[in-house]
């Protein structure tokens, strides 16, 4: 929720809030603004936002990859720019976007991972927990640390503790205090540790291997589990049942099915 990420730096001022790389079906949206630690300004968040509408427009897009510029991967929210917020009608705007980009996180069509260098503090931990999958380096740190600024993360909250259990989430939430990246992974809040220099190459590895797979599979995959995640378990059975009927149906099954039975590699459309 809130960082110590300072105000843009005038170097930063002419170039875009969000970038974006393709390499084949992967879209890498790199957060741009490396002076301030990539803090989550209303500016970031809305460049965000429609980074992410346009890569769940494109057909070509199977994996969506999201990085930070520089040493860090995101600061949380701009200070600064929260301090400025005395009307609580412009502090109201920039959290309710937040939480829009968290949202259009979970309900992109493609597996969205998370990789991770340096901090991410606060909005940023909310940022890497709202993701699907998650890849740090050795040197990353995680924290929410808004208690020791006399305002509580309330926000980051949501997906921390919808990722990470009670007493992890609480153990963040109330000291405040940063975690390493191996604490991280045993916590699950990332999938995968590697060395520093390592990052960027376990990150391809991982998204090579999603999008090898049938995109329109991953995207219905992906949409099932986030609903049947927050359901009891009757309801979830029936969503997932469901789901299965759908899903046998679908071109994808008939080939990867046929292509099993058949011992040769499927061909996905």
């Amino acid at each position: 929720m809130s960082s110590q990420g300072e105000q843009t730096g005038s170097g930063d001022a002419e170039e875009p809030y969000v970038l974006r790389r393709d390499d084949g079906a992967v879209a890498t949206l790199t957060l741009n603004r490396p002076r301030s630690r990539n803090a989550l300004s209303l500016a970031m968040l809305e460049a965000l936002g429609a980074a992410l509408d346009e890569v769940d427009a494109d057909r070509s897009v199977h994996v969506v990859v999201l990085e930070g510029a520089g040493p860090a991967f995101c600061a949380g929210h701009d200070l600064r720019e929260l301090q400025a917020a005395t009307d609580p009608a412009d502090a109201a705007a920039i959290f309710d976007t937040c939480s829009s980009v968290m949202l259009r996180l979970g309900s992109l069509r493609q597996p969205v991972i998370a990789s991770v260098g340096g901090i991410a503090t606060a909005a940023g931990c909310q940022l890497v927990a709202s993701c699907d999958l998650a890849v740090a380096s050795r040197s990353a740190r995680f924290a929410t640390p808004g208690v020791d600024i006399g305002l509580f993360c309330s926000t980051p909250m949501v997906a921390v503790t919808r990722t990470v259990a009670a007493k992890h989430a609480m153990q963040l939430l109330l000291t405040g205090e940063a975690i390493d990246a191996d604490t991280a992974f045993r916590m699950a809040l990332v999938n995968e540790v590697v060395d520093d220099d390592h990052l960027a190459t376990a990150t391809a590895q991982l998204a090579a291997t999603l999008a090898a797979k049938p995109p329109a599979v991953l995207a219905a995959g992906k949409a099932t589990y986030r609903r049947q995640a927050s359901m009891p378990i009757p309801g979830a059975y029936e969503v997932a049942g469901r789901a299965m009927v759908d899903g046998l149906a679908r071109p994808d099954a008939a080939e990867g099915i046929g292509a099993f039975l058949e011992k040769r590699p499927p061909t996905w459309r």
